[in-house]
């Protein structure tokens, strides 16, 4: 009975094929929609996940990398005291508000991102090469992504108003979007004459690099039990980048919109390919009556069904695949903010399959028709 399921799409491929194109437009709908949530959510870490450093030290209560506050001097002289901390740097955070040089128009609002100039520095070193860095330590030197350059009315080599502040666009790069606003890289000497109030004070973030990877949350550990250098907290980039996104994801509303508009792609992809694999069914009911008069039962029927499932899920999701693989490729040529991981995506793909199993269950429903009296009417 096995073999039949396989026969029969093979001969009757035809009859197959609009459920098979329903899998693939679900696998499709769920990959993309996965992407953009990864790619519109990610970039609320991009400050983290585009570094290289193994913790991060910021005021307590942080929900976001985005609503840092300062904190003091003394947290870096604590950090440099930890026997596993090899190096540490200091990042400054600064809100901005952007104009051209005609002052044409309102103003943007734009986040800075204040960073070591050094080679060797962490901050955006997935990011920046040592040539940008170089760059960056021009006084008024800023670096802004290339799909923002239309949004600010600028270009690379112009120069434009950032809080009064004349700066001047030395590069553009490629992966440093920002969510609500546009980020703009600078050196530490820039984004702290930047800053409308008192340029003396710490740091927005310590970031330091550990001298075991592996160890880094015993050292976060440690440090975190401190409290005689001021308020601070302590985590590691990878807790840190989860922290921004599920704050983006859960607690705004346009992550729930989101993840609302993705739960909705999910009960269509259910709807839709369960319906498709139903007309399946009841288009071979008289087949199967046939099948059951010969004295196959109902139970080698549904594993025929069950089977046929499974290869529709299959070829479906083959489809699905490469179609948003090329999507996902057009998208990121065109700057859209798109990001997939195999979990993700092997994720995406266990779900198809499992809505297809799901939706031959249901399908099974169609056997009961498969009454060999039928054959007599």
């Amino acid at each position: 009975m096995i073999a039949l399921a396989r026969k029969t799409m093979v001969h009757e491929w035809r009859r197959f094929l609009p459920a098979i194109f329903a899998v693939g437009f679900s696998g499709l709908l769920l990959m993309v929609q996965a992407a953009l949530v990864l790619g519109i959510f990610g970039s609320a870490a991009v400050y983290v996940t585009a570094s290289s450093a193994q913790l991060w030290v910021g005021y307590p209560g942080t929900q976001s990398v985005n609503f840092g506050r300062e904190i003091g001097p003394d947290v870096e002289m604590r950090l440099r005291m930890d026997p596993d901390v090899t190096d540490v740097e200091p990042y400054q955070w600064v809100e901005g508000d952007w104009h051209n040089l005609g002052r044409s128009g309102g103003g943007i609002p734009v986040f800075v991102s204040g960073v070591r100039t050094d080679v060797d520095a962490m901050i955006f070193s997935r990011l920046l090469s040592a040539p940008l860095r170089q760059r960056l330590r021009d006084p008024g030197a800023v670096i802004v992504d290339r799909s923002d350059l239309e949004q600010l009315g600028t270009s690379v080599g112009a120069s434009a108003w950032l809080n009064g502040q004349r700066v001047r666009i030395v590069a553009a790069v490629t992966g440093l979007r920002a969510l609500g606003g546009v980020n703009v890289l600078s050196s530490i000497d820039t984004a702290r004459q930047l800053r409308l109030g008192d340029a003396s004070m710490g740091a927005t973030y310590f970031v330091a690099r550990t001298r075991d990877p592996d160890r880094a949350q015993a050292v976060r550990d440690r440090l975190g039990a401190s409290a005689t250098f001021g308020p601070f907290s302590v985590w590691t980039a990878e807790e840190f980048a989860w922290k921004s996104k599920l704050y983006w994801m859960f607690d705004t509303g346009a992550g729930i919109a989101v993840l609302f508009m993705a739960g909705i792609v999910c009960l269509v992809g259910a709807v839709v390919t369960s319906q498709s694999l139903l007309a399946v069914v009841a288009a071979s009911a008289r087949e199967y009556a046939v099948l059951n008069a010969l004295g196959a039962s109902l139970r080698a029927l549904g594993r025929v069904v069950l089977e046929q499932a499974c290869w529709i899920a299959g070829v479906g999701l083959l489809m699905g695949g490469l179609s948003s693989g090329v999507l996902l490729w057009v998208a990121s040529q065109n700057d859209v903010p798109v990001s997939m991981s195999l979990p993700v995506a092997l994720g995406c793909s266990a779900l198809v399959v499992g809505l297809a199993l799901v939706s031959g269950l249901i399908a099974l429903r169609g056997l009961l028709r498969a009454d060999p009296a039928m054959l007599l009417r």
